[in-house]
């Protein structure tokens, strides 16, 4: 059986490797166009632009549905995740009058997949990624399998209705960083994490319409649009990793002499590392950095959930290292938390109308709401 680290690492090579080749000689073609309705946080005001979902077929009655997060009052339109194809209400699909199901008619143009075709025979794929059920395994998509078969929707909807923690802006969390923005100050931001933070499955890194960069890409244009202030990036998130990783990783990061550090990490620690053992390298990592950089402020991004169904995953570790992050919250230090999140999309859709890979990476929608959750820690009222 090949290892989790194995696993995200290759992944990451993938979209590397597909990187150099859209960027190298020859230019891409198309960019994403940064707006800032993309960034405005999901939870907040009355529409939603670009919810990922993917329709899944009742084998027996044909039937295509899929749910999104909040009942719809109106829909502004349905395309395909590459934007390119914009669907017809009544021809390819019917919203169900106050409520969150949209149904595909028979000769919708819109991709849908009955539950089997999610999954795979076992030792089919590179990786064994056994369904909990034991019925096969999950199909994994090792570029943009998902973001093929997913479809975007954007709505409006009554405002108020997301029941789940949301990050909330407070100046007396991050004043150094903040205080920078507000006052058009250059600000360098240093992101340290595993493949999510590298972009894995984010379609800017196949070069794929919409060629949408990761989160920290994200970030870092969304800061500097809405202060007009220079803001440096520097990645230095690597696939496979974990937080034993990263304390090795303090000495490059502080030469970088940044302001802001976000470290990412917890996909690839909960194969099975305990939470004390978690929180000790992330206070480790927080310690050595402060020791040649005393006023340097942190944000802990409490990661993203994996698929439930995979059997290999040890869910119930990812609230207690949410937890572990949470109690390290202190002058300088803030916490993202995508776990409670992301747990909230999951009580409410499948990991299929968010996944990138199918397993442990976020689509395009989830790089954004990753997106979000940060820039509500930095900007007052985020998107309002």
């Amino acid at each position: 059986m090949v290892s989790w680290k194995s696993l995200s690492l290759t992944l990451c090579l993938l979209g590397v490797v597909c990187a150099t080749v859209a960027f190298g000689d020859e230019p891409a073609k198309t960019h994403w166009k940064y707006a800032p309705e993309l960034m405005r946080p999901f939870w907040e005001g009355d529409q939603v632009e670009g919810e990922s979902v993917l329709f899944i077929k009742d084998p027996k009655s044909a039937e295509a549905k899929a749910v999104v997060l909040f009942p719809i009052l109106k829909v502004q339109a349905i395309r395909n995740s590459a934007g390119t194809v914009t669907y017809e209400e009544g021809r390819d699909y019917l919203v169900k009058p106050d409520s969150r199901e949209i149904v595909l008619p028979a000769g919708s143009r819109i991709v849908s997949r009955t539950p089997d075709e999610l999954r795979r025979p076992a030792k089919s794929q590179q990786y064994r990624l056994t369904h909990r059920d034991g019925n096969g395994e999950i199909l994994f998509g090792a570029k943009l399998e998902y973001h093929e078969m997913q479809t975007c929707v954007t709505y409006t909807h009554a405002p108020n209705l997301w029941k789940s923690t949301v990050p909330t802006f407070d100046s007396k969390a991050l004043p150094r960083t903040v205080q920078r923005l507000q006052q058009q100050e250059p600000l360098s931001i240093v992101v340290l994490g595993d493949s999510i933070s590298t972009g894995a499955n984010a379609s800017g890194l196949f070069d794929t319409a919409p060629y949408q960069p990761a989160y920290p890409e994200l970030l870092r244009t969304h800061l500097e649009a809405h202060f007009k202030s220079q803001v440096e990036l520097t990645n230095l998130s690597v696939g496979g990793t974990d937080t034993n990783w990263g304390v090795t990783q303090v000495e490059k990061l502080v030469e970088l002499k940044p302001n802001l550090v976000i470290l990412a990490f917890g996909m690839n620690d909960s194969s099975g590392r305990p939470a004390k053992d978690y929180q000790a390298n992330t206070e480790k990592i927080i310690a050595k950095i402060r020791e040649k950089l005393p006023e340097v402020e942190f944000i802990l991004v409490a990661t993203m959930l994996g698929n439930p169904d995979w059997a290999t995953l040890k869910q119930e570790l990812f609230p207690q290292y949410r937890d572990a992050l949470a109690s390290l919250r202190g002058p300088g230090i803030a916490l993202a938390d995508m776990t409670s999140v992301w747990a909230g999309f999951l009580s409410l859709k499948h990991d299929w109308d968010q996944t990138g890979n199918g397993v442990n990476h976020p689509n395009d929608f989830g790089h954004r709401v990753y997106a979000q959750v940060l820039a509500s820690l930095l900007i007052p009222h985020a998107g309002k």
